[in-house]
């Protein structure tokens, strides 16, 4: 079985990235991650960034900039034609999920969001924190969200989704693994407000969230620290190798 492939975020490496992005890409080559996930291009243009990615060994599989519903669609197609992707991020605040007429709103953008990226054969996912995996009436409120945009995808933060120990991240995996191209995985403590933990070293049942997944649509593992107390390079790095390790995924062949 292909394994899939080691991505990272990053905004895991904002104090490095924001003034040395080639240098962080050439470290993380050098690591031997297989892609990144770019959050902020900082003064270069995106065709630029996917040069230093290539020549890093990498790839851009997905990218957090720009986010299609906070800024203009034309520059979200133009990056992911950049890119050469086929998908395009998106993400809604806490508000967006208050309550069932939030959440109906919220349903109306998605789907123009669709519709609108469909012509230029773009497919909108989205990435969630907590509040998307509160329940409302006993259902998700990203369930609603799946069952009423049926052309948008997922990219499951499997942290957030778990919700600080309300739910169990592996079956929101799984509920959602036939429109999941994306994983993010992080560790923790699954207390609100603590920082990260090296993937592997918290409460999180890695191995377990990542079997969840359907192989045949998951496309990247993305490693993502939101806050880290400890040296972020060794974390990342630490990160990369415990999932190589465990046979969980892979980084560049």
């Amino acid at each position: 079985m292909t394994l899939p492939p080691i991505s990272v975020q990053l905004y895991s490496l904002r104090d490095h990235t924001k003034d040395d992005l080639p240098g962080v890409i050439k470290r993380l080559g050098a690591i031997g991650f297989a892609a990144v996930e770019p959050a902020g291009f900082f003064g270069h243009e995106p065709a630029a960034v996917r040069a230093m990615v290539e020549d890093a060994g990498m790839r851009v599989l997905s990218s957090h900039s720009p986010w299609a519903n906070r800024g203009a669609i034309d520059e979200a197609v133009a990056t992911a034609q950049a890119f050469d992707l086929d998908v395009v991020a998106g993400g809604y605040g806490r508000d967006a999920f208050a309550d069932a007429q939030a959440i109906a709103r919220t349903c109306d953008g998605v789907n123009t969001l669709c519709a609108a990226l469909a012509p230029h054969g773009l497919r909108l996912f989205l990435h969630n924190h907590a509040w998307e995996f509160d329940r409302l009436d006993g259902a998700w409120g990203m369930s609603l969200v799946a069952e009423r945009c049926p052309d948008v995808l997922f990219e499951i933060d499997t942290y957030w989704a778990a919700n600080f120990g309300a739910n169990d991240p592996a079956e929101v995996v799984r509920s959602f693994a036939n429109r999941a191209p994306f994983l993010h995985i992080k560790d923790g403590d699954l207390v609100e407000g603590s920082a990260n933990l090296t993937v592997g070293s918290g409460r999180m049942d890695i191995p377990a969230v990542i079997a969840a997944a359907d192989p045949t649509v998951l496309r990247a593992l993305v490693i993502e620290f939101d806050r880290c107390d400890s040296d972020i390079w060794q974390a990342v790095e630490a990160s990369f190798h415990y999932l190589v390790d465990q046979g969980l995924g892979q980084g560049q062949s």
